[in-house]
């Protein structure tokens, strides 16, 4: 193999360490945005268990909008638990499933960290193989 040939092997595999690790990325952000997401849901429902039945409350619909509402029944809350399928649940047992979800996603976040150091470790071995041998023609 020609050293321009290897220097364009090593140039691509460089641009797809940096796709993987692109990608990678999005997913932490993903993965960051729906732990926080999480907690919101946990600190919500805290406060509504420690508010009284028949309260008026604002709920947030997105955007930045929000509808007055009674809370007619603090105690039981709708869970989604996937498939567009939701169950019913006390706050206590939401809060505790809520905190499943993020051990789950931090876990996740974990192997992704990995990943990208393990991503990121063989895009500098190739860099420093590809910089040698530049080095090499240069000498030449």
């Amino acid at each position: 193999m020609s050293r321009d040939e290897e220097l364009s092997k090593y140039a691509i595999l460089i641009e797809n360490y940096k796709e993987q690790l692109n990608y990678l990325d999005m997913q932490y952000s993903y993965l960051q945005t729906a732990i926080a997401d999480c907690n919101k849901a946990k600190i919500t429902l805290d406060q509504m268990s420690k508010t009284d039945n028949n309260t008026d409350i604002l709920v947030p619909i997105g955007g930045g909008v929000f509808v007055n509402a009674n809370m007619k029944n603090n105690s039981k809350v709708l869970f989604d638990i996937g498939a567009g399928l939701a169950t019913e649940k006390n706050s206590e047992d939401a809060i505790k499933k809520i905190d499943s979800r993020i051990e789950n996603l931090q876990k996740t976040q974990e192997k992704l960290i990995t990943m990208m150091q393990q991503l990121q470790a063989e895009a500098t071995e190739v860099s420093e193989k590809a910089q040698q041998l530049l080095y090499e023609e240069k000498k030449e």
